[in-house]
């Protein structure tokens, strides 16, 4: 099979598509370009930001960095405890939001689950 060579710029638009599309696997993203995933995943490494659209749209890392990078809000070093007890209790509370709206869908999808379960008497 002969190597298949490709410009630096279809490869920095690759890795473009894989971080800029929410839920994206390397898998996916090399399937829909005809590209090797192994390819893919080098030209991630060297082109890449570190940088993933996770599924909801938020920005996240990228799972296939090597050392996982944990996120350090700017200014915490030198924060006092009073804005460091601030910081926590918004974060606590985004949280709590968050687990509301996840319980939520969830039973909207156990719902949706009983009710398509009971329609299968064709």
């Amino acid at each position: 099979m002969a190597r298949k060579n490709y410009s630096e710029e279809f490869r920095r638009q690759a890795v473009d598509l894989y971080e800029s599309t929410p839920g994206a696997t390397v898998r996916g993203i090399a399937e829909d370009l005809g590209i090797v995933r192994g390819t893919l995943r080098g030209w991630l490494e060297v082109y890449g930001t570190g940088k993933k659209t996770a599924a909801d749209g938020t920005l996240t890392s990228s799972p296939l960095q090597s050392k996982p990078a944990t996120p350090v809000p700017a200014g915490a070093a030198d924060e006092t405890p009073e804005q460091k007890i601030a910081r926590l209790q918004a974060r606590v509370a985004e949280l709590e939001v968050s687990e509301k709206k996840l319980t939520t869908e969830r039973e909207i999808l156990q719902r949706a689950a009983k009710y398509f379960a009971g329609e299968t008497r064709w």
